[in-house]
């Protein structure tokens, strides 16, 4: 959700913090449009995240719950390169979503952020996500890092306004995150700009 860290997906670059570079996309053109959005399901943190340590965010759209989000208005190949960074492959692909009109979803692999999710509708435009194929409660739950935090809270207080109290409180009732990271921990935090 975080702009800046976005940026890095489309023109090249490495996010503050992370320990990784992306190449970018072959149209670096910023999004058409940025809103805010709420998603049916729910955010948890599993595995380890090469670019940050600590568990990745993920989503399970069949989970109960609403997960605060952000849309990016981007072109087909825009997608296709930013799926691909996610993926650990160069961008200049496309992708084949040929089953999401019939499924919802296009799995692209086996991997983390390899399946692409339709989430839902904005403005005559579908809503597309990357996650993972399996279900949240067959993942091995991994608490965040804490710069990974940063940039999640970031991305909440940008895109939807919320305090970073209320980020923080609902960082740390996320699935992974629960138990290790307090709510007070996560708003200690230093911020990040926006």
């Amino acid at each position: 959700m975080h702009a800046a860290r976005l940026a890095c997906y489309l023109r090249g670059g490495r996010p503050f913090g992370g320990a990784r570079t992306y190449p970018g996309c072959r149209n670096p053109a910023a999004p058409r449009a940025i809103r805010p959005v709420v998603l049916p399901g729910r955010l948890y943190f599993a595995f380890e995240s090469k670019s940050w340590t600590g568990g990745l965010a993920l989503y399970d759209p069949l989970d109960p719950g609403r997960t605060p989000a952000r849309a990016y208005l981007v072109t087909r190949d825009q997608f296709a390169d930013l799926a691909a960074q996610e993926m650990y492959r160069a961008p200049g692909a496309e992708l084949d979503l040929s089953t999401l009109p019939v499924t919802g979803r296009a799995t692209l692999g086996p991997g983390r952020y390899e399946t692409v999710v339709r989430v839902g509708a904005a403005d005559g435009h579908t809503i597309l996500t990357l996650t993972a194929p399996w279900r949240s409660a067959d993942a091995p739950w991994n608490a965040p890092a804490a710069m990974y935090l940063r940039h999640l809270t970031a991305g909440l207080v940008e895109a939807h306004g919320w305090s970073r109290g209320r980020a923080a409180r609902y960082l740390a009732g996320r699935p992974g995150a629960a138990g290790t990271w307090t709510p007070e921990a996560i708003t200690a935090l230093p911020a990040l700009a926006p």
